[in-house]
């Protein structure tokens, strides 16, 4: 079956019956995100060698757009959920890998710091959000606002300042278990009503050093490349634009 045909299944099936609850009750998508996932979607971009589809950022944008008509607060989570996974095929485990190439694993983005500082969009800056390193073992503080499916994703990509306390940003896999990981009891965002969308708070986070993306402090490219991704997946129906990077590009 085409990704296209799994679509129109999963929008016809789960996703417009119930778009309109979701939005009246502000419920998050459960039902829908795991029938994307069932279908193969929330794994479209994923290497076909773990059991992903092995498409790129055009289909992406072609599923986003679709299911955003449908109910847009699951399309905020797609949206969210294909960059993430933008970062997860260049960087993650084989585990973790195939776990999204299945349909088990969600993904998400918190980058945009509660103070304002790294911002969507914006030039590539250092942000307000820190990272301490002890051994093998890194500390994780700060606050973050506008995440899609927070409480609800299972990992959250995170920047904060360099671990090591120099120029740049550095670009952190932080699982939903990881200790120090909390969401506020009264959700608070911009995102649709539906999405998930709140702040997500480090205080701290405590992760192996292993968890570091790219090399402490050159994530800067990396987030330009997401900026390009999230603006490429909000032009409805345009597909992918002259020169938009695909997932290898954060390779």
């Amino acid at each position: 079956m085409s990704f296209r045909s799994a679509l129109s299944h999963v929008l016809s099936s789960t996703i417009e019956p119930s778009a309109e609850e979701t939005g009246a009750c502000g419920r998050f998508p459960r039902a829908s995100v795991t029938a994307l996932g069932e279908a193969g979607l929330l794994g479209l971009t994923v290497a076909t060698d773990l059991g992903g589809g092995g498409l790129g950022l055009t289909e992406a944008a072609e599923v986003v757009t679709d299911v955003s008509r449908a109910c847009p607060a699951t399309g905020a989570v797609v949206r969210s959920h294909y960059a993430a996974v933008a970062f997860i095929e260049a960087y993650g485990s084989h585990w973790m890998r195939r776990k999204v190439a299945v349909g088990l694993h969600l993904g998400t983005l918190a980058l945009t710091d509660a103070d304002g500082a790294g911002a969507p969009g914006a030039t590539p800056s250092p942000t307000g959000s820190t990272a301490t390193r002890t051994g093998d073992v890194v500390a994780l503080r700060g606050r973050k606002r506008d995440v899609v499916g927070a409480g609800e994703a299972d990992s959250y990509i995170w920047s904060s300042r360099p671990a090591h306390g120099g120029e740049g940003s550095s670009l952190w896999l932080v699982p939903a278990d990881a200790p120090g990981l909390f969401v506020p009891a009264r959700p608070s965002g911009d995102g649709p009503r539906g999405s998930g969308t709140s702040t997500v708070c480090a205080d701290p986070v405590l992760l192996p050093a292993g968890a570091l993306l790219e090399r402490d402090g050159e994530a800067d490219g990396l987030l330009s490349t997401v900026r390009a991704w999230l603006a490429a997946m909000s032009t409805a129906g345009a597909g992918s634009p002259a020169g938009a990077p695909g997932v290898r590009a954060l390779t």
